[in-house]
């Protein structure tokens, strides 16, 4: 199987089949029978795409119910890290996180299951980042934690003096500091 397990439950690296020859490569970013058969059953209804800059900073962005999301992600053009941070309530792994580097030359891919905060960095001069969610966007239902909250202690492999960030993800609350539950 072309998956990576996690210590994460659900959380799971792709690692496409690409053949190469002398015309470039191909490969399949996406077939619904391969990810069944390694227990990813979903159904992804929008695709989103974005390009940044190095050291822009996207996150860490979830969504409550009832527009939760699991999502595809991928890189097309460049390399980000990418980061997650489980807010399952329950699960043996809450309030970590998890970083693996994506890039158009790795080609891998993550698929982060719903309860899971998102977000990456740029790590290359332009990136082109592309994700499947099987749920729509809901301003309404949206949330975050800090990027640098002290509790999550994430290395974001820049140095964050050089981050380019929104005004909403510079004054997202800290994990500590979340409201309620995360109905995730």
């Amino acid at each position: 199987m072309p998956f990576i397990d996690t210590n994460f439950e659900g959380l799971k690296v792709f690692e496409p089949r690409v053949f190469e020859d002398d015309r470039g490569y191909f490969y399949e970013a996406y077939n619904k029978q391969i990810f069944e058969k390694a227990g990813i059953n979903v159904e992804f209804v929008q695709d989103n795409q974005a390009r940044s800059t190095y050291g822009v900073l996207r996150g860490l962005h979830y969504q409550i119910e009832p527009y939760t999301q699991a999502k595809l992600v991928r890189v097309t053009e460049g390399k980000v890290l990418d980061v997650v941070v489980d807010l399952r309530e329950g699960s043996k792994t809450y309030g970590q996180s998890y970083s693996v580097e994506l890039s158009a030359e790795n080609k891998r891919q993550l698929f982060v299951p719903r309860g899971f905060a998102h977000g990456y960095v740029v790590l290359s001069p332009t990136a082109e980042f592309f994700y499947k969610c099987d749920n729509y966007y809901s301003k309404a239902h949206e949330g975050g934690l800090l990027y640098n909250d002290p509790q999550l202690n994430i290395d974001w492999q820049i140095d964050l003096s050089e981050g380019i960030l929104s005004e909403k993800d510079l004054i997202l609350p800290t994990l500590g500091n979340q409201r309620g539950t995360f109905m995730i």
